[in-house]
């Protein structure tokens, strides 16, 4: 049996076995108990390769969630990190843990809260509920800043995990984020609805609305540490990881601001590492081709035209439904051309605010043959709020206005 434990593909073979068994219903504390023999110690990267296959081979990801906290809670403890990489302070990984450490000071001195208010029940039904809900509704909070800490993994290192062909464990592990935010909304809505006050079972409370959430917590910084750090370190490269903190200010932390900076070694050739496509636009959030931009522009719902800080038309977009007919002779004019006469001094006024600072936009909505058209103008500035020009959006929003009700599922209109 050893050499069966002892060799990678047979593991994955029976870890395998033994999930499916759990997804098929078999014996589940049997199944858990051959686990715990069996597998001893684990190398974490052998987990996420079996979610992976598992998911590949037509096993829902919706059960691939159910079976993480199961497959979770077995596997706790018993995953070697023997070659696990060691991360230098103000790491990614390292500002990652040292968040865990808040949430988990949080989580105990909550879980102690709700054992003394349960402790107190008496003095608790006599003096009522309001100290002890200020309190929880204060470290329910705290905890509800989890959510940078999960949209940091979400948005800068799960998208390095997609690279590396590795799907399933990141769409799984979002899932369960999203179960801990409504787990933690629901623990404080409750905290802000009169009927907890009034509860005369405080246990109930405890078990299905706060334990629920602090577990949730708790199994997530398991699963990250035990499982997701090790893994990303062996998988992502220095400069991948900086790439990661560059963009971690533009989210922010959670219960921990880092104390130092890092900049790892060859930070300074990172320009070079993600060298740009000189046939693509660059922008700070994405890049396009230019013909990949002129689509997308145009398959806009409405109308965009652009006038440069020198009041001359520079853009405007081509869809086939324009409410305004544009042609290119309008290019490089002078605004006020673009006019009749009896509107030019509204045109005049518009830039001028916008200039100045007055204002930043101005809307204006008419009847045009039946319809219902939207027009605004906004000032359009720089990150130092300097103006750029001037930007006319126009929309037909007569089929908007005359929705009604809800539309929840897939419709095509016709």
């Amino acid at each position: 049996m050893s050499e069966l434990i002892n060799n990678s593909e047979n593991r994955k073979k029976l870890l395998k076995h033994l999930i499916l068994q759990l997804h098929e219903g078999t014996a589940p504390e049997q199944v858990r108990s051959q686990l715990m023999s069996l597998m001893q110690k684990i190398p974490y990267g052998e987990i996420v390769e079996v979610e992976q296959e598992l998911i590949n081979e037509g096993l829902p990801e919706t059960e691939v969630i159910k079976l993480c906290d199961m497959h979770g809670k077995v596997l706790e403890g018993n995953i070697d990190h023997t070659f696990a990489k060691e991360v230098p302070e103000g790491h990614p990984v390292d500002t990652f843990k040292k968040e865990n450490a808040e949430l988990a000071k949080v989580v105990e001195q909550l879980n102690n809260l709700l054992v003394e208010i349960i402790a107190n029940n008496r003095q608790r039904k006599a003096d009522g509920m309001g100290e002890y809900l200020n309190k929880l509704k204060a470290m329910l909070n705290a905890l509800m800043d989890v959510d940078k800490h999960y949209q940091r993994k979400e948005n800068l290192l799960f998208p390095f995990l997609e690279k590396k062909n590795i799907t399933g464990p990141p769409k799984v592990m979002w899932a369960k984020h999203d179960e801990t935010r409504d787990k933690l909304k629901a623990a404080i809505e409750a905290c802000n609805s009169e009927a907890i006050a009034d509860m005369d079972d405080f246990q109930s409370a405890v078990e299905y609305l706060f334990k629920p959430a602090t577990e949730a917590i708790t199994d997530m910084i398991m699963k990250e540490e035990e499982i997701l750090f090790p893994m990303t370190l062996d998988l992502l490269t220095e400069l991948d990881w900086y790439e990661i903190y560059e963009q971690t200010l533009e989210i922010g932390f959670c219960l921990y601001d880092p104390q130092v900076e890092w900049h790892p070694e060859g930070a300074e050739t990172h320009e070079s590492h993600s060298k740009i496509d000189e046939n693509m636009i660059q922008l700070p959030s994405g890049s396009f081709t230019p013909h990949e931009l002129n689509a997308l522009l145009n398959t806009l719902p409405f109308d965009l035209t652009f006038v440069d800080k020198d009041d001359k038309v520079r853009y405007f977009t081509q869809s086939e439904e324009r409410i305004f007919a544009r042609n290119r002779a309008i290019l490089k004019r002078d605004v006020r051309l673009c006019h009749p006469p009896s509107s030019v001094h509204i045109v005049d006024q518009i830039i001028e605010d916008f200039k100045t600072g007055k204002q930043d936009r101005a809307p204006f909505w008419i009847n045009l043959h039946g319809k219902f058209i939207h027009i605004e103008y906004f000032a359009v500035r720089d990150e130092k709020g300097e103006y750029q020009g001037t930007l006319e959006v126009s929309q037909d929003l007569t089929n908007l206005r005359a929705l009604e009700g809800e539309q929840r599922l897939l419709s095509y209109g016709r």
